[in-house]
């Protein structure tokens, strides 16, 4: 991978997600994809992943923007920087009560890549800050 090749693949990671086609976001990524969750466990596998982006778009409206990518020289780390644009669908587990809450919460995501895929992706936001948006 080159930076140039890395930064197009984390464009597109965003860009396929904002667009909403599962399919090719996941083609996106590694079989044996390792997920970090913010403020929660670690998942491995595509699998898994499509299972989040599932409770993801059951529970959560959401459209990234102003993006800022970041890729080291080789091509095989990427950061991002970003604006999460987000409407609250359904309750999630553990969360507060969910009735269509808006947000806006800077969010930021690191990355690993190999054979032209993603192969972890860790997401950092504030949580505390997201639930003083829903629950005001």
């Amino acid at each position: 991978m080159t930076q140039a090749t890395t930064r197009t693949l984390i464009e597109s990671y965003y860009a396929t997600f904002n667009a909403g086609n599962r399919d090719d976001f996941l083609a996106l990524l590694a079989d044996d994809v390792i997920h970090d969750i913010n403020q929660g466990g670690r998942e491995i596998g595509k699998e898994a992943f499509r299972a989040f982006l599932g409770r993801m778009d059951r529970c959560y409206k959401e459209t990234i923007a102003d993006i800022a990518v970041m890729v080291n020289e080789d091509g095989t780390r990427a950061a991002a920087e970003f604006m999460v644009h987000g409407e609250y669908l359904s309750t999630d587990d553990g969360l507060p009560e969910a009735k269509g809450q808006t947000y806006l919460l800077p969010a930021g995501a690191f990355f690993s890549v190999r054979d032209g895929k993603v192969s972890r992706i860790s997401n950092y936001y504030n949580l505390p800050e997201w639930e003083r948006q829903v629950t005001a």
